[in-house]
């Protein structure tokens, strides 16, 4: 049986990881929590602290802040159900090793990643893989370039993460909405 991708979304503090972690628990076997965080301040180590306290003591915890694709695939090797937290935090580290390279040439970078990471869990089977990722991009234009570029890819892996998925689910206020069984699919319009 191939691997399941599930991808969970929403705004900051709307409830994605608390629904993630929930999803992953009725999983049946081994769990393994990556974390993708880099703890560079004392308000990001509460916040890894929180999720700590949240997770399963058995749960296997890996730290992954860059070179996801290879991590992934070791990972899939001892677990059975994983949850990756969070897309978000990953290509933000990914953005700030790519920074010096023109906007292109980062944007293609970041979807080959991505690309690579769905790779590395269609290439097992029998797993079941649990994306956290942002909703960026609803609010007003950033005025930094840098910003603007890192909501561009965000907005870019995420469109990639979930038409590769199995189940996306949004989370809106701490509610849960499974979204990907309702998508609209238009007609393919012929060319002439």
């Amino acid at each position: 049986m191939k691997s399941k991708i599930i991808i969970v979304t929403g705004g900051a503090r709307s409830g994605k990881s608390a629904f993630a972690e929930h999803y992953l628990m009725t999983c049946k076997g081994r769990h393994a929590y990556v974390a993708t965080a880099q703890i560079l301040d004392e308000e990001m180590a509460e916040r890894v602290a929180a999720h700590r306290c949240r997770r399963p003591a058995a749960w296997q915890t890996f730290e992954c802040p860059a070179h996801l694709p290879d991590q992934l695939a070791n990972v899939l090797e001892t677990a059975d159900a994983v949850l990756v937290d969070c897309l978000t935090l990953y290509f933000s580290n990914f953005l700030f090793r790519y920074e010096a390279e023109i906007d292109g040439v980062v944007m293609s970078a970041a979807e080959e990643e991505m690309r690579h990471i769905i790779e590395a869990v269609k290439q097992r089977a029998d797993k079941t893989v649990v994306f956290v990722t942002n909703e960026l991009g609803s609010g007003i234009v950033p005025m930094e370039k840098i910003s603007r570029l890192y909501r561009d890819i965000i907005g870019c892996i995420n469109q990639y993460a979930a038409a590769a998925a199995d189940e996306v689910y949004l989370t809106v206020c701490g509610i849960p909405m499974e979204i990907k069984s309702r998508q609209i699919m238009l007609p393919m319009e012929e060319r002439q």
